[in-house]
């Protein structure tokens, strides 16, 4: 049976992405060669026309109409139970390919058995480095993180922690945890280690995944012998007060079922008022402050880059 599989399943959840879809999937049937692949786009009930697009001008994509919201996670999840091929890539729709970059990721996972998934090298639309890795932080780390503190202080030890600033992105290596933006994954880890979990339809849902493959001994690689281009953070960015509050929600589901900053009642009360004194400050940013984008942390998209639309976090 292995060998009928396809070589790779590149599921593509969108939401009111028109333009930026077609783009991807251009640059996805332009670039991707000598490998063996299958595209399903997942239109999570987009009011722009998104899914009349994918089929009057790509019809050997796999299209999926939602007719109500599923949002990110289970869209996903629906893309890897359909999936025909040993991979699936994970990808948002407002990114890009300039190169070969799914031919290189299988050659990557073939070629270190070890791997539960992997990540390649992203790029903002300037060509700049986007920073997609993460560490599991302390609840230090956390608090800080919460009060904006890189900004204040852009070198500090405790915040490398988390946005990893000092990260080398020009060598392979295996990592706590990387953003799903472009996210492979081996079809023996979601079926034994498992899918998504649903139970965050938004945030923290790259976070939570690779939490959970760590914690079952999972190797997460990051590697470089590929890159995509991500716009970043725009569908989100159009709804900035639903985001922030869902980032809110998100964080305080994350440590109730992981027990990330630990399991008594104490600790996860602690974590509730960080997360509410982090909303609270991320609310006053947006009334007073002039950048109204949710993710603007090390690394982010340039500001420029944030007119358009996407799904980073947003319905996709």
């Amino acid at each position: 049976m292995a060998e009928s599989l396809l070589d790779l399943t590149i599921i593509i959840p969108s939401y009111n992405t028109r333009d930026l879809l077609r783009a991807c999937l251009q640059s996805i049937y332009r670039h991707t060669r000598d490998i063996t692949f299958e595209v399903i786009c997942v239109d999570d009930a987009s009011p722009d026309g998104s899914a009349d697009m994918v089929a009057a001008e790509f019809p050997d994509v796999l299209l999926v109409r939602n007719q109500t919201g599923q949002y990110y996670a289970k869209n996903n999840n629906l893309g890897m139970r359909m999936s025909r091929a040993r991979y699936a890539c994970l990808l948002n729709s407002d990114t890009l390919l300039t190169s070969n970059a799914f031919a290189a990721l299988v050659h990557f996972m073939d070629s270190h058995p070890d791997a539960a998934a992997c990540g390649p090298k992203l790029l903002n639309p300037d060509g700049s480095i986007q920073h997609c890795i993460r560490g599991f932080a302390g609840a230090a780390t956390f608090m800080l993180q919460a009060i904006s503190w890189h900004r204040f202080f852009p070198r500090s030890k405790l915040m490398n922690r988390y946005y990893r600033t000092d990260f080398d992105y020009s060598r392979e290596q295996i990592v706590e945890s990387i953003g799903t933006t472009a996210y492979v994954v081996r079809r023996s880890t979601w079926e034994t280690a498992g899918m998504l979990d649903e139970r965050f339809p938004h945030a923290m849902v790259d976070l939570a995944y690779n939490a959970m493959l760590l914690s079952k001994g999972c190797a997460v690689y990051y590697t470089p012998c590929a890159e995509v281009v991500h716009f970043g953070g725009q569908s989100i960015n159009q709804l900035v007060l639903r985001s922030i509050r869902d980032q809110r929600d998100a964080f305080i589901r994350f440590n109730n079922y992981y027990d990330y900053f630990g399991g008594s009642r104490a600790s996860k009360a602690l974590v509730r008022v960080g997360v509410w004194l982090r909303y609270y400050i991320k609310l006053m940013e947006y009334r007073f402050g002039s950048d109204k984008r949710v993710i603007k942390g090390p690394g982010a998209p340039p500001r420029a880059h944030n007119a358009g639309r996407s799904t980073n976090l947003g319905r996709s």
